[in-house]
């Protein structure tokens, strides 16, 4: 760290984790296309910006490694020699060894010199050329003021220069500018058509720890409850003026909501970037041939967010190819392309992103996975026949659950759905399952844009309040015990002529009270599955700020959160998913006791 307090290797790090991000994509798009020179030029750049602040921070090693194929990728664009297979493995290898080399750096771990094989690989028929002496780089002075040099020309004028060719040569950097004086405008690169843009035009972005972010979300959570506090309290006082102030600040309180949330979003390319090479290496470890495509990389999300659903993507995205995707023999066989096609997309849908990984590989067969379960002790035979096929996919997502008769290395031993589900529950999201024989499979995820603030209806049972995320929500309808029927023990609402299994929040919740009393009744939506929660009675809706619960009460199923609503309240946030599995499985319970 310089004596500012500039942090130069935590700064290098957090950039080379995201060019890595992207390198492993590049370079599976250069693989498919070896002579397109944009991508080559990315995949070049990457590579030397990573060597250039790894030459600063005399990470001799990742120097090494990334000026092997600057060569490599110089000959390539000179047309010299064009990138081989065995290039590309090597550069599989090398994003992943500088991933492992980020790890180790960011526990503090020493890195071990690059395996020399390795990059006798990179160069291939160079090999012969001695490597520069960035294998070994020097150690030198730095001055305080890293940010203000340049990089890449005091690295090249160190360890050769590694610019694309037909770039001018950069000349030595100059001496670092007084602290006084501010930056002198950038010049335009030989061979530009047009100057750079003005500072005036220029984009300035400013780092900024994420936990003085987080402490500006939590500040303005703050705020919404205090302004919740004032909207519920200001019909009592009947002041015009209060009516006026209490009008502006929840215009002002909504505005900067809207800004400092819009600052915690991230596109969730950030994390779609990694799979094009995930998904070439279990199908090429599987021998099958796929196409990854990718859609609404734009879509953006709460950092959070996009960091938690790395996981359960990467597991989806792994058993589409290895579960789904036939063999190129089969496909060949049924009529498909032998090449199958995964797609990844995003999209925002109101206040919720929805995320699809599907493919057109065999399909599920629900007939399969119903005998399945029933084998393995997960459901009895009588109540596996009551379920329809989308009931039947939903086994998917039970603990231990799984079709396959042999051991993968790629979806191992039938555990894994069942945990994605869990990570999308604690997002306050659901997954769902849409499969089809012979044509494919879609695996649907939905989360809210951000879990900072959280839109929910607000119901009662006697004097307490309850909170259900209002992305559950279908309708609200008058409770008539007239029209609820019984049916295999369970009771049920026909409604529009489709039979909805009726819970009681009350019985649920263990408070005494006929549940017959009740007024309201809430339709909610629960995977492929709606139910009906009766209720006393419907508050409305109202922005909640999600607060974890004590640790005394983690862990127990039904609950997502608390929250303090407007007029003073605590409100239990209900886990809607959580809350029909325990409530279908007490009324099970009963059925039988009877």
């Amino acid at each position: 760290m310089t004596s500012d307090g500039y942090d130069a290797r935590a700064d290098f790090l957090i950039e080379a984790r995201e060019i890595l991000d992207r390198l492993g994509e590049q370079v599976v798009d250069l693989e498919q296309a070896p002579e397109d020179r944009s991508t080559l030029d990315a995949v070049f750049r990457g590579f030397h910006t990573i060597k250039g602040g790894a030459g600063f921070l005399d990470i001799a090693p990742m120097v090494a490694l990334c000026h092997a194929f600057e060569d490599r990728i110089d000959a390539a664009r000179s047309g010299t020699r064009m990138l081989d297979s065995d290039t590309f493995e090597a550069a599989y290898r090398s994003v992943d060894l500088l991933i492992d080399m980020m790890d180790a750096l960011t526990h503090g771990a020493e890195l071990e010199p690059v395996d020399p094989a390795l990059l006798i690989q990179i160069r291939g028929e160079d090999a012969h050329v001695a490597a520069p002496a960035a294998a070994a780089a020097p150690a030198f002075d730095l001055p305080d003021n890293l940010d203000d040099l340049d990089f890449d020309a005091l690295l090249d004028s160190l360890h050769g220069k590694g610019g694309i060719p037909g770039e001018a040569e950069i000349p030595p950097p100059p001496p670092a500018p007084e602290p006084a004086k501010p930056a002198a405008p950038t010049k335009p690169a030989a061979g530009d058509s047009k100057p750079a843009a003005g500072g005036s035009e220029a984009e300035h972005t400013v780092r900024v720890d994420v936990r003085r972010l987080d402490a500006l979300v939590n500040l303005v959570g703050e705020l919404v409850l205090a302004r919740n506090r004032l909207k519920t309290i200001r019909p009592t006082l009947r002041s015009e003026t209060l009516d006026r102030a209490v009008t502006a600040l929840d215009t002002v309180t909504a505005r900067l909501q809207g800004a400092v949330m819009s600052a915690r979003m991230q596109p969730v390319s950030r994390v779609f970037t990694r799979f094009p090479k995930v998904a070439r290496d279990v199908a090429r470890q599987l021998s099958k041939q796929v196409e990854l495509v990718v859609e609404g990389g734009e879509t953006e999300l709460d950092r959070n967010l996009v960091e938690a659903l790395s996981d359960p993507l990467v597991h989806l995205v792994r058993n589409a190819i290895d579960h789904g995707i036939e063999t190129p023999e089969k496909r060949q066989a049924t009529g498909k392309p032998v090449q199958g096609r995964v797609l990844l997309s995003a999209q925002q849908e109101g206040d919720h992103v929805s995320i699809e990984v599907s493919d057109d590989g065999a399909g599920i067969d629900p007939e399969g996975i119903r005998r399945s379960a029933v084998k393995k002790g997960l459901i009895d035979s009588e109540a596996a026949l009551r379920l329809s096929e989308d009931e039947c996919l939903a086994l998917l997502f039970l603990p231990g659950f799984s079709t396959r008769t042999e051991v993968s290395n790629i979806s191992g031993r039938g555990v894994g759905m069942d945990v994605v589900q869990s990570k999308i529950r604690e997002l306050s999201g659901q997954v769902q399952i849409q499969s089809e024989l012979g044509k494919g499979s879609r695996f649907i995820i939905r989360v809210p844009l951000t879990l900072a603030i959280l839109p929910t209806l607000l119901v009662e049972i006697d004097e307490d309040v309850y909170a259900l995320p209002l992305v559950r929500v279908i309708e609200v309808v008058t409770h008539e015990e007239s029209r609820v029927l019984w049916m295999d023990g369970q009771r049920v609402l026909d409604l529009r002529e489709r039979p909805l299994p009726v819970l009681s929040l009350r019985n649920w919740l263990g408070i005494p009270g006929d549940p017959i009393d009740a007024t309201r009744g809430v339709v909610l939506q629960s995977g492929e599955q709606h139910f009906c929660l009766l209720v006393d009675r419907v508050v409305g809706r109202e922005e909640v700020v999600i607060k974890a619960l004590p640790r005394s009460l983690r862990g127990i199923s039904g609950y997502a959160g608390a929250s303090l609503v407007g007029d003073g309240r605590m409100a239990m946030i209900l886990d809607v998913d959580a809350l029909l599995g325990s409530a279908m499985r007490g009324s099970s319970a009963g059925a039988r006791s009877r």
